[in-house]
């Protein structure tokens, strides 16, 4: 009997003295985390969540030898959500900007928790980045890019429309963006194209193609609300369509508001995503001063040329415009308003401010159209879904990203604030985590004063 209670002893001396279960070296440990649910709206308290290798390994309430870890973030207080996307980006071309400063607008995405991209205006560069992104050869969010452009110049006829499109699909674009001018028979033949060849498409609605003729042929998304207030003014009136003016603006006063739900119906029923840029209204083509816009604290990254050419464009659209007054324009914020709101309600909005138009810094113009959104009347909930999960579903890739969620990738952005609460959350960022990399804010600190630096030489 002895000689066993000294054996058990033993053992249990020995098991004692083990080392805890080897962790790997490259995984990192969030602790005491609140985490938002973005289908749900809800929030997970206190919980500990694993990264390894680009992806959340595991959630959970307990943790074991958290002392194994190499790399810990304490998250007490803090509240993750997925990381974001801007669903109407701009990427600089090589023809203009140099590899420094593409990479600088990528990092402005990045330090404001911009996870994805959806390139709105590809070149052939950007399928380089693209693929550079993924394998995290250089910093940069996920990218999605659109071909060049197809517009009334690129293609005039049926035949340009073919060849183009072909091609486009063939060196790998993930979409076909579509810019006004294209007649409505080259139009359908972009459509049956691009059917054929299997890439979707995305952007303005030409004038002579009309909004429910786009909405019929199957937009992936319609950007700016586009065509929709052309689409309220009722038959009788007889207009020009070209006379539209600024996405619509010149016929605010002949547009019918009772028309607004049959068309959104018409959108949802055939299952069209909307990208709003509101930010863009209420900015660039809006009655507020370039000087007050100048004031801004984000756009002392924007080189002083990209300012003055912003300033000198504004003034063309509004203080130059004969046609521009505040009081029209009131009125056709208001209608952009009721058409985001109504179409709110088929869960189809997808977050995206036309970053760098005139006064959009890229990354930090996600906020103000946010704030547009919000005054539109949509919820914080509605808000985090357009930038998290909804364009997971739009892209079908909910199993990849848009959620935080054992095995997922962990692109993960940590704020002080619940954004559920207040979608002013989403500008305290503590922290990004891209493919499971630690940015931290210290980190994002110093690279924008880098880029501030730069900016202020050019």
């Amino acid at each position: 009997m002895k000689n066993s209670l000294f054996i058990l002893l033993t053992l249990l001396i020995v098991s004692c003295a083990q080392p805890q279960k080897q962790v790997s070296k490259t995984a990192i440990l969030i602790t005491d985390a609140n985490i938002i649910d973005v289908v749900k709206g809800t929030v997970l308290e206190r919980q500990h969540i694993v990264i390894d290798s680009g992806k959340i390994k595991r959630i959970s309430d307990t943790i074991e030898n958290p002392e194994g870890y190499l790399t810990k973030i304490n998250a007490t207080g803090k509240y993750l959500i997925p990381g974001l996307a801007e669903m109407h980006a701009h990427i600089p071309q090589p023809t203009s900007s140099s590899k420094e400063r593409i990479e600088e607008v990528l990092f402005l995405y990045l330090s404001n928790g911009i996870t994805t991209i959806r390139g709105m205006l590809g070149h052939p560069y950007h399928l380089e980045l693209r693929e550079k992104a993924k394998a995290s050869n250089i910093q940069s969010p996920r990218i999605y890019t659109s071909s060049p452009s197809l517009n009334g110049n690129s293609i005039k006829t049926k035949e340009e429309a073919i060849n183009k499109i072909t091609a486009y699909q063939k060196e790998g674009y993930d979409f076909l963006k579509i810019h006004p001018g294209i007649t409505l028979e080259v139009f359908d033949q972009l459509v049956k194209t691009a059917n054929e060849v299997g890439i979707p498409f995305s952007g303005h609605v030409p004038v002579d193609v009309g909004i429910r003729h786009a909405i019929e042929s199957k937009y992936a998304s319609i950007d700016h609300i586009d065509g929709f207030l052309e689409g309220l003014v009722p038959d009788s009136e007889n207009v020009n369509p070209e006379d539209n003016g600024f996405f619509g603006y010149n016929f605010t006063p002949l547009a019918d508001e009772s028309k607004i739900d049959e068309l959104v119906q018409f959108a949802n029923n055939n299952n069209i995503w909307i990208v709003p840029t509101q930010s863009l209204f209420e900015r660039w083509f809006a009655p507020i001063s370039a000087e007050e816009l100048l004031q801004d604290p984000e756009m002392k990254y924007m080189p002083a040329s990209t300012l003055q050419n912003w300033k000198q464009r504004k003034a063309q659209y509004t203080e130059d415009n004969p046609n521009f007054n505040e009081a029209q324009w009131q009125q056709f914020n208001t209608i952009r308003r009721k058409l985001l709101k109504k179409l709110s309600g088929g869960n189809k909005i997808l977050l995206g401010s036309d970053a760098p138009q005139l006064f959009n810094v890229p990354g930090f113009s996600i906020h103000h159209e946010i704030n547009g959104m919000a005054e539109a009347g949509l919820t914080p909930l509605e808000i985090l879904q357009s930038g998290t999960i909804n364009p997971a579903r739009f892209f079908d890739q909910e199993d990849t990203f848009g959620q935080i969620k054992e095995g997922l990738e962990a692109d993960i952005v940590l704020l002080d604030s619940n954004p559920l609460e207040n979608s002013k959350a989403l500008m305290q960022v503590f922290g990004v985590i891209l493919q499971g990399k630690l940015i931290t804010k210290e980190m994002i600190d110093k690279k924008l004063q880098e880029i501030a630096q730069n900016a202020s030489k050019n």
